[in-house]
């Protein structure tokens, strides 16, 4: 791939692995209860064993277990385990039993050490979302699978580039989701998402697999030369994250999310969608109103900062960094006021196709499912079915008019092929007739 259509870049930083206790910027006392819990929960023994289940760097783990043997929470088992490159082994003492037990009844997290809120900050700045720069020819690859208006691209390309919120409104059925798939795809580098974070002592996990997508993990080649560069392990190096909603979209789901009985928080949807995409589709359909929605997301949008909650009724605040697509059927002026279309920076109208256009995505979508063309069903098409529907195009059509011919086909027994007859029995699927049903 060359340069002109690889994926957007950015010169992201890896966040570098601490060193020490004194460079993990956590309360010591929280690390201690960690790597006893973990050790407890994972019945891991063995320095390196233990230094991956709380995923720090060895000479940390060694000087967390020296600080629990010092507090004879720990002990050494006197053995060396061959199988483990002769490294000593470490069991809780009974004294460290029952401190993991209390500190399991505080907090059920165990593994990953969180990073505490302002390192995380730090990162955010370095893998900015606004800090990509995508041109023409990267958007133009990823939405290679789509038809759309030169003019289109001219006004979502600087939108992309600037990070800032996005409005695409329009019918339905032209391409508003698929656009915003483009959108995500074009951003091509990876960034480094936290495990979980650390804030006033209390664990908000951050990494959910359904959301990232983790990238291929590098391995260290002994014969290299040049070996690769590491990074604190408590990140998961991934693809930029891409959070859709739809309809199911509620207020509720904008807050922390407090477990209380293993008294942890998970991230909501808009932190895990930091360094990436927030997708709010089909807006105008969830239960809350479309501006309380908007309303919400004022102070992120303008200050690139949120507020959360903790259950003891604490705010906090946290890095948003997030390009923010709202998509719409409606028309803005119906469900916004003015105030809340200032605060958003881009709004794009997605009009379906025009007559050129629809030929191009017909002809294609035909052709990608093994459909000839048939020239008096096009002018059948043309003349006589879309005159009723005032010719308004849309960009779903020949896909929904192209499967119910081949489903057709497929029942009658008889090889793909469209005509006059078949795009009738299509059609009368796409519209419902508007008549009344006598109950």
């Amino acid at each position: 791939m060359n340069m002109q259509t690889a994926p957007a870049q950015t010169r992201v930083t890896a966040p570098p692995p601490p060193s020490s206790i004194a460079e993990m910027r956590l309360p010591v006392v929280m690390m201690r209860d960690i790597l006893l819990k973990t050790m407890f929960r994972k019945n891991v023994t063995m320095v390196t064993e233990v230094a991956e289940a709380v995923c720090l760097p060895r000479q940390v783990t060694q000087e967390l277990i020296d600080m629990a043997r010092e507090q004879r929470l720990l002990e050494a088992t006197g053995t060396l385990n061959a199988n483990a490159g002769n490294e000593m082994g470490y069991q809780l003492t009974d004294a460290g039993k029952a401190r993991a037990l209390d500190a399991l009844s505080q907090s059920e997290y165990f593994g990953a050490m969180p990073v505490p809120l302002s390192v995380y900050r730090e990162q955010v700045k370095r893998q900015s979302i606004r800090d990509i720069q995508i041109t023409r020819s990267q958007l133009t690859t990823a939405m290679g699978h789509l038809i759309l208006p030169e003019d289109l691209l001219s006004n979502l390309g600087p939108a992309v580039s600037s990070g800032r919120s996005i409005l695409m409104y329009g019918p339905p059925g032209n391409g508003k989701s698929s656009i915003s798939n483009g959108i995500r795809d074009a951003m091509g580098d990876k960034i480094y998402v936290p495990r979980a974070i650390e804030y006033a002592g209390q664990v908000i996990t951050v990494y959910d697999p359904i959301v990232h997508s983790a990238a291929e993990v590098e391995v260290d080649d002994p014969n290299s030369l040049r070996r690769r560069r590491t990074f604190d392990t408590r990140y998961v190096r991934c693809e930029r994250p891409t959070v859709i909603t739809g309809g199911e979209l509620s207020l509720s789901m904008l807050d922390l999310v407090y477990n209380p009985t293993a008294r942890t928080y998970q991230a909501p949807l808009q932190l895990k969608a930091t360094g990436g995409i927030f997708i709010v589709d089909d807006l105008g359909r969830q239960a809350e109103p479309p501006q309380s929605l908007v309303n919400r997301w004022i102070v992120p949008l303008e200050e690139s900062k949120d507020i959360l909650a903790l259950q003891s009724g604490e705010k906090f605040e946290v890095p948003f960094d997030t390009l923010v697509v709202f998509s719409t059927n409606f028309h803005p002026n119906e469900i916004f006021d003015q105030a809340a279309l200032r605060r958003i920076f881009y709004k794009i109208k997605i009009d379906g196709p025009n007559q050129e256009n629809f030929l191009k995505i017909f002809a294609l979508v035909a052709r990608k499912k093994g459909m000839p063309l048939d020239e008096a069903t096009l002018v059948h098409l043309l003349k006589v079915k879309y005159p009723t529907i005032g010719n308004i195009y849309a960009n779903y059509q020949p896909v929904f008019l192209i499967d119910q011919m081949i489903s057709i086909c497929r029942f009658e027994g008889i090889p793909n092929q469209m005509s006059p007859a078949l795009i009738d029995r299509a059609w009368a699927n796409m519209f419902v007739k508007d008549e009344k049903i006598v109950k």
